[in-house]
């Protein structure tokens, strides 16, 4: 499903529903992580993990521990960028050579309708409105939570650029359609400086996304100047 929102230079993993990848033994160092966590965040720790290391041998590169870093920021090895994503019944990696792209960020949530409360604290007006127009367009989509993917999204290919919070209301994002079908793009206007990626600052993010298997994915890829 990640795979086909990205660039085929980047290699992804999934395992879906109550999948279990073949070694899911964390690292000791991984472990202390989560010793007081409950069982669903250890098991979707370990799974996301499993997923990330098989990108890893994809890739040729050896297997190794993957510590959260600044504000849980997976730390990858050199040479690489990467991202990873887990909710109910789902568990994704996506993993790239950093000469191939200056980053990426991906995210995945169950096809459903927000919290009561959480769309209000996390659109601009801008994007409320554009939900609604898209609601009357197709009211079989949850257009709600695929912004709120899709700023997840932003947020994770947006900070190992910068080392930066960003607001969910500092980026605008406008959702693009295909018609007749359950996918398509979304254009992120930054509304805060964005990063510099070579000689050239940048002011917005382009992604994609997809409706599948009671999921909704989304996935932003930034190239090399």
């Amino acid at each position: 499903m990640i795979e086909e929102l990205l660039p085929a230079s980047v290699v992804t993993v999934e395992a879906y529903g109550d999948e279990e990848p073949a070694n899911t033994a964390l690292y000791p160092e991984e472990e202390a992580v989560v010793a007081r966590a409950v069982g669903k965040r250890r098991r979707e720790f370990a799974v996301v993990r499993s997923c990330a290391r098989r990108a890893m041998d994809k890739l040729g590169v050896p297997p190794q521990p993957i510590l959260p870093g600044e504000r849980g920021a997976p730390t990858w090895p050199a040479g690489l960028t990467g991202s990873m994503t887990h909710c109910d019944g789902y568990c994704a990696a996506a993993l790239v050579r950093a000469a191939d792209l200056a980053s990426l960020g991906i995210d995945a949530e169950p096809h459903q309708t927000l919290p009561d409360g959480v769309l209000p604290a996390v659109s601009l007006p801008a994007e409320a409105e554009r939900l609604r127009r898209l609601s009357g367009e197709n009211p079989g989509i949850h257009w709600d939570r695929l912004l709120f993917s899709a700023k997840e999204s932003v947020y994770k290919a947006w900070f190992p650029l910068t080392g930066k919070w960003l607001d969910f209301t500092e980026a605008d994002i406008e959702i693009l359609t295909d018609p007749g079908e359950q996918r398509g793009g979304f254009s992120a206007r930054l509304l805060v400086p964005g990063p510099w990626v070579g000689d050239r600052r940048l002011d917005r993010f382009e992604g994609r996304w997809t409706v599948q298997r009671g999921l909704v994915a989304t996935a932003v890829s930034v190239p090399h100047t």
